[in-house]
């Protein structure tokens, strides 16, 4: 069984990454067209997800090309905050079964009972999990990378300076 959870979720995350890398930059708005190139996605996707980030209070955008922040200290935003906010499970949870086991047959008739609990149990650990870490752990992590990073635009000493915000 193979888990699906939906990509907006990590792109909201990769936005708000990148935001926060530019919030501060003399040099660089933060704009969809420019999220999209890091993302490596059409804008209209950046557009979308940005309305979700921006509705639960997460992202501000400024119309035009005034370009997107944090609404708030990344610290305060958990990992489920934003799970939730681009609502990265469909409604009937992480896990979905089969919706029409054979009643006639005793697995059948017993299957989604057996995996109720243990399924919820799975996604409640999931998104407990998700709930303790914050996106600006995430954003240190990418720091560190990108400081060890050879890629250029990286603007370190490995790389040099570079001229990418996305990169």
């Amino acid at each position: 069984m193979a888990l699906k959870i939906s990509n907006r979720f990590t792109i909201a995350i990769h936005m708000l990454a990148l935001a926060d890398r530019l919030a501060d930059s003399d040099e660089w708005v933060c704009t969809s067209a420019l999220m999209a190139s890091s993302v490596n996605t059409n804008p209209v996707v950046i557009r979308r997800i940005a309305g979700m980030l921006k509705k639960a209070g997460i992202l501000t955008v400024r119309a035009g090309t005034g370009g997107a922040f944090p609404a708030r200290d990344l610290a305060a935003i958990t990992l489920l905050d934003v799970y939730r906010a681009v609502g990265a499970v469909e409604d009937m949870g992480l896990f979905n079964t089969h919706e029409h086991p054979n009643p006639k047959c005793p697995v059948g008739a017993n299957i989604q009972a057996a995996l109720a609990d243990r399924l919820h149990q799975a996604q409640k650990a999931l998104e407990e999990q998700l709930g303790r870490t914050t996106v600006a752990e995430v954003v240190r992590d990418i720091a560190r990378a990108i400081a060890d990073s050879d890629l250029p635009g990286t603007g370190n000493s490995k790389a040099g300076k570079g001229n990418d915000a996305t990169g």
